[in-house]
């Protein structure tokens, strides 16, 4: 192979690999009960979105919540606590109403959520999502969210900091993938 095509399927590998990368540094999105058809009013308590988020472990950044629901028939509201416990919907800190509701976890504490449809909050139909900062999430990571009873499997896989290690474990691996295709492309150059 010539000095052209040494260089060429060097700098296609590494493309290759840094898009792979960009795509595990991007916050993922994470389905609001694990289903597309969570955002209901639950069939009992153990139903609850909230005994779903007890099981979860939320970074900042790390995942975007991602509700999916009938546009015509609810919505998502950000509230405060006091209006969380008192499903107050009148003053909400934040309206969604796209039936595709995606929102990101930007600094740690609890996030609450009421659905916008009238009675719903009442008869259940919320969530209160913990975030941990990266510092928080090491301190909690061999705790277990308390739970009285349990609550069905969830289909989507819960936030860990596993994801931060990797992302950690594929900057090393590219950087050392780089520096043999640099090498390599020098020995073949000394060569020429």
């Amino acid at each position: 192979m010539d000095l052209a095509g040494n260089v060429l399927s060097s700098s296609l590998v590494a493309v290759l690999f840094f898009f792979l990368l960009l795509s595990f540094s991007e916050a993922r999105d994470h389905l609001v009960g694990g289903k597309t058809d969570s955002w209901k009013i639950p069939s009992s308590e153990s139903d609850s979105l909230n005994r779903w988020a007890e099981k979860s472990r939320f970074l900042i950044g790390e995942y975007s919540l991602v509700w999916k629901y009938n546009v015509k028939a609810d919505s998502v509201l950000k509230v405060s606590k006091r209006d969380y416990v008192t499903c107050n919907s009148s003053s909400p800190i934040a309206v969604h109403n796209d039936g595709n509701t995606k929102i990101e976890q930007t600094h740690s504490g609890d996030y609450y959520f009421i659905s916008g449809a009238k009675w719903h909050c009442e008869q259940g139909q919320k969530l209160i999502v913990v975030t941990l900062s990266e510092k928080n999430m090491r301190r909690f990571m061999g705790a277990t969210a308390p739970s009285p009873a349990m609550a069905p499997e969830a289909d989507c896989m819960a936030p860990t900091s596993n994801a931060i290690s990797l992302k950690a474990s594929l900057v090393i691996a590219f950087g050392v993938l780089m520096g043999i295709l640099f090498l390599l492309s020098f020995l073949n150059l000394s060569y020429v």
